[in-house]
């Protein structure tokens, strides 16, 4: 029997925890707050409170897993920093005590590339975060590769823009039909269905990936396209761009996601759902 762990239970981690259930893996699931725990033991063997920045629970947490997903993300008056950085360096603290664990993996953001014109990156491409945020995610996924060792592989999960049932495409362009918005529009936009991020995880797990792979669509056409879609299949009025303002978003790439799939993943939404 495989022992799995998830350190964070947000969007994402919730469903992960559901399907490596389903799969028949024995699944502790965390949060940090404990009125969450009722929610969590319907999709997993074990819920338990746990904080990042706390060496014993999480030493407790990892007793006896083999794989490890780290799914944090910010609390409400949380930084960056508290809720990545300092959660991978505590971590990394204990893993050597730890000698059943020979996976980790962290989700991370595409966001640490930064601006690249719009030109296409790869995992071989050097990220050049382009806020506070980036750069914390950036030095966090730093932190958790260099734990790396002959017995436990780290992966890094660079996940696109998160959709799915809730986070619809559509529910979260709609916000700008009939606006003006600044910029030009063009900036490439890269997205990834909330069934891929969980098929990519399972995928990493069971083959046990190691180092670093984008989890994005094969969708990579203009921010100002995709709006253009949602406004037109939903019957909602234009977006106009405003090309002398800035745009607002300093990451600007194309994101391939070719390493995963030479890896042997097929995504299950390559095209995105508007």
């Amino acid at each position: 029997m495989t022992n799995v762990a998830i350190l964070g239970c947000g969007y994402v981690g919730l469903r992960v925890a559901e399907d490596w259930k389903q799969q028949g893996l024995t699944v502790t699931a965390t949060t940090t707050s404990r009125d969450r725990i009722p929610e969590l033991e319907t999709v997993s063997d074990r819920a338990r409170v746990v904080r990042g920045d706390n060496r014993e629970e999480l030493a407790q947490l990892l007793e006896g897993q083999d794989s490890l997903l780290v799914s944090v993300s910010t609390k409400r008056r949380q930084t960056y920093n508290d809720a990545y950085l300092q959660t991978a360096k505590t971590l990394v603290s204990v893993l050597d005590g730890v000698p059943t664990l020979k996976q980790v993996l962290y989700t991370s953001s595409c966001s640490v590339y930064g601006d690249f014109g719009g030109d296409w990156v790869d995992e071989t491409t050097p990220v050049k975060p382009a806020n506070p945020n980036a750069e914390v995610l950036a030095e966090t996924e730093r932190v958790f590769l260099e734990a790396a060792t002959d017995t436990r592989s780290i992966g890094v999960l660079r996940l696109g823009g998160i959709y799915g049932p809730g986070r619809e495409i559509a529910k979260i362009y709609s916000r700008m039909a009939g606006t003006t918005q600044p910029g030009d529009g063009l900036r490439a936009s890269n997205w990834v269905h909330l069934d891929d991020i969980v098929g990519a995880i399972a995928f990493a797990e069971r083959h046990r990936l190691d180092g670093i792979y984008n989890v994005v669509d094969d969708d990579v056409q203009p921010t100002r396209e995709l709006v253009e879609n949602v406004c037109r299949t939903h019957s909602l009025p234009p977006v106009t761009w405003d090309a002398s303002q800035p745009g607002r978003s300093s990451y600007n790439a194309k994101v391939s996601n070719e390493k995963l799939k030479r890896a042997g993943y097929s995504l299950i939404h390559p095209k995105r759902i508007v």
